[in-house]
């Protein structure tokens, strides 16, 4: 195409969108398509822009520097390389966005008036940690078709089946008896014995004599959707459930290609066609789950000697370790000890040269290995502890606790904490329905859109790095490494599993294969 007829059409496409062009960024973008055929040109120009609305913009007027970064990234893009196959995020590299209520988006960090976090989080972060939590759960809630408000033209018995939100603001503004409203908030004890619920309007007594619960286990600072009558300063409730879980399609749906999971690929890695190609061709890929990985233990060494034979003809992808490393977890000598037990696991995976090889090993530090306490997230393993192993094994990675996984177009995400029991010790109400424990468990994770939806006193968190643990987009599969029985459910989705303690559960792991999602459960016991 003639130069100056792409300079028109480039003028119009970015005027189309309220953009300006400055004539040295023209000119520059001009020299760059000159080469595009016209064919492709419409989507290119469309990328481009794209492209550029990402980045943080003073004005309309867009300059040269704007447009070469633009250009550079949506080529960076269609060269997708083999680097995106297979990525181990940690919990500190996932990326920050913050729910913008106004624009209805999810804004970078760097678009933003927030700080960059800090483990020394001010009094700030501990405030908006529940805020966010909250902002999260309310824009799905209202996007959900029980909570959006009928049209205007529509029939009247269409409006029936509607429900409508209210604030605790608007129910404290009330002197006479206010009947069947609901409200999203989050369980609080402020007085001993006394239950609030709480949202960032205000704060209302509860009176549960009457409240029914539907399943889930219901903690204290869980978000939930509580249904009944307001009077005499006092929020009478009849029924507590939990703000609906949303597929990750519909979300993506809403918000387009933002990669929320974190790694190298500029957009969500579920719009390649070419990784989710290479994820159904390669159907020999398979990753094993293993739980509390007692290495001071023989017994445990001898088991993944065993595990190591079996798969040496066919390696698996990967191997995810996850702690306790040790079976005695204090004593002055438990980080000597630590290294000479990884030196023994080195050794025992050097002697299946096949698996040293081919296979990848992941190690995720548990509640009682050698670190900084129990705030989550969890730095990994120090380095001088690791030291030795890395060298023997260099397909090996310590990382974080909880750590994502992206393989192909799928997301992974893992977590080594005991949740399960910490959650029904800490229930407002313990479930009485038949549903079994890692069903209610699954559930109330997901509905909450967070690892851990426990007061910070049961669970601590770095208050600024508290949306490294969302679940939101919901991952297409979720490991829950728990000393609990293990277990596996699928809910919204997302394949929720346990691989359950090694040492305690017979020696079960859990196996998966992510070209059919299949979840193979597996035992040692008596091998």
């Amino acid at each position: 195409m003639e130069p100056e007829r792409l300079r028109r059409r480039l003028g119009s496409a970015f005027r189309l969108r309220g953009l300006l062009l400055r004539a040295d960024a023209l000119k520059y973008l001009a020299e760059a398509l000159q080469s595009v055929s016209e064919v492709e040109l419409e989507d290119v120009i469309e990328n481009v822009i794209d492209a550029v609305e990402k980045q943080p913009l003073s004005s309309n007027m867009i300059e040269q520097s704007m447009v070469e970064a633009a250009v550079q990234e949506c080529s960076q893009a269609s060269d997708e390389t083999i680097e995106n196959v297979f990525n181990i995020i940690g919990a500190f590299d996932i990326p920050r966005y913050i729910y913008n209520s106004e624009r209805k988006k999810f804004l970078p960090l760097s678009m933003t008036n927030f700080p960059v976090p800090n483990l020394f989080g001010t009094a700030r972060d501990k405030a908006e940690l529940f805020r966010e939590r909250y902002s999260i759960l309310q824009q799905r809630t209202h996007r959900h078709e029980l909570f959006t408000p009928p049209a205007v033209v529509a029939h009247p018995d269409d409006s029936r089946s509607k429900f409508q939100l209210k604030t605790v603001e608007t129910l404290l503004g009330n002197t006479v008896k206010v009947g069947e409203v609901i409200v999203l908030g989050m369980i609080t004890q402020l007085k001993e014995g006394k239950f609030f619920l709480e949202d960032p309007t205000g704060v209302v007594q509860l009176d549960l004599s009457k409240a029914q619960f539907h399943s889930g286990l219901y903690t204290e600072s869980c978000f939930v959707l509580a249904e009944g009558w307001y009077e005499d300063e006092v929020f009478h409730v009849n029924a507590f459930g939990f703000p609906p879980t949303e597929p990750s399609a519909t979300t993506r749906a809403f918000f387009g290609n933002v990669n929320f999971f974190g790694g190298p690929p500029s957009t969500s890695v579920k719009a390649s066609a070419k990784l989710k190609q290479l994820e159904d061709e390669n159907e020999d890929a398979m990753f094993v789950f293993v739980s509390d990985v007692w290495l001071d233990q023989a017994e445990v060494l001898e088991k993944l000697h065993t595990m190591f034979s079996g798969y040496s003809s066919a390696p698996p992808t990967c191997f995810f370790f996850c702690g306790n490393f040790s079976s005695a977890p204090y004593g002055k000598n438990q980080i000597q000890s630590l290294k000479g037990s990884l030196k023994a696991l080195a050794d025992i995976i050097c002697e299946h040269p096949s698996i040293h090889k081919s296979s990848r090993f992941v190690f995720i530090p548990g509640p009682d290995d050698p670190g900084p306490g129990s705030v989550l997230p969890r730095p990994p393993l120090a380095e001088n502890i690791t030291e030795e192993f890395r060298q023997l094994v260099p397909f090996s990675v310590f990382t974080t606790n909880p750590c994502r996984v992206q393989y192909c177009t799928q997301e992974i995400i893992l977590f080594r904490e005991d949740l399960v029991n910490k959650m029904c010790r800490n229930c407002v109400r313990f479930p009485s329905s038949s549903m079994d424990i890692p069903s209610h468990f699954v559930k109330t994770l997901l509905s909450q859109g967070h690892l851990t939806p426990l007061p910070l006193y049961v669970s601590p968190v770095y208050w600024a790095y508290d949306y490294t643990l969302r679940i939101y987009p919901l991952p297409d599969m979720l490991v829950i490494a728990d000393k609990y029985d293990p277990f596996t459910v699928t809910n919204t989705d997302c394949l929720c599993i346990n691989p359950g303690s090694f040492p305690r559960s017979g020696f079960s792991f859990k196996v998966f294969y992510p070209s059919n999602k299949a979840v193979e459960d597996s035992k040692l016991q008596g091998l």
